[in-house]
């Protein structure tokens, strides 16, 4: 049973400004009870209900405080690979209609996992892809097709360049999900480079309640990758 949602996550989520807070509520309510069941018989998620809506749905959305969302009719393509129970693809699919998403993942019972969630939430602008980004990238539908590529919890940032790269446009980036510990070596390796990426490492945000330093969230966008 996904617990009712406290003042200071529903405070974070009006943060993030969704397009439509009530419908996107619903939606996560949707997902929630969807993932936890089917978790049950298939590995998905280590997250207890308890902290559904921090460590899943605020976690996933708080890209929206530090990364522009389209809005107001706009449009964005957007590519997220190792989506794994399609965190933070169905989130962000679901609070920005304007985002067109297509989630990634070499492992297919994951994918049908996410197909099958983005039908019960009634998502229209979501498609689950079963691939490998690296390979994806050689096909003309794919290739440079996406001008945001997004990674959580899953790969380094050598690993994500060198397999997503291709998915990104000209003036596309690549951002990832990372905590101040886990940003910081990955940022001494860019700058180590003979040709460096242009990066950036965004300013901190913390998600609600009290969880150290892995409540501490932060992005590093890497552009100049296609």
């Amino acid at each position: 049973m996904i617990p009712e949602i406290t003042e200071s996550e529903l405070a974070f989520i009006r943060a993030c400004k969704p397009d439509n807070e009530a419908e996107f509520l619903r939606k996560m309510q949707v997902y929630g009870e969807f993932l936890y069941q089917t978790n049950e018989t298939m590995n998905l998620t280590r997250i207890p209900e308890e902290e559904f809506w921090t460590k899943h749905i605020c976690d996933s959305l708080a890209l929206a405080l530090r990364y522009e969302m389209p809005r107001n009719g706009r449009h964005l393509k957007m590519c997220d690979v190792g989506c794994g129970a399609g965190l933070p693809s169905l989130v962000l699919a679901a609070a920005f209609p304007g985002l067109y998403v297509t989630a990634v993942d070499s492992r297919g019972k994951k994918v049908n996992f996410v197909a099958e969630a983005a039908e019960k939430m009634g998502l229209s602008n979501l498609r689950a892809i079963h691939g490998r980004s690296n390979e994806l990238a050689r096909q003309g539908d794919f290739r440079h097709a996406f001008r945001l590529v997004t990674a959580r919890a899953v790969g380094s940032a050598e690993t994500l360049i060198r397999e997503a790269s291709g998915l990104i446009s000209g003036n596309g980036a690549l951002v990832l999900y990372r905590t101040p510990a886990q940003a910081e070596p990955e940022a001494e390796w860019l700058k180590s480079l003979k040709k460096p990426y242009p990066f950036e490492l965004t300013e901190t945000l913390d998600l609600p309640g009290d969880h150290g330093e892995t409540g501490t969230r932060l992005f590093l966008v890497i552009r100049g990758l296609s």
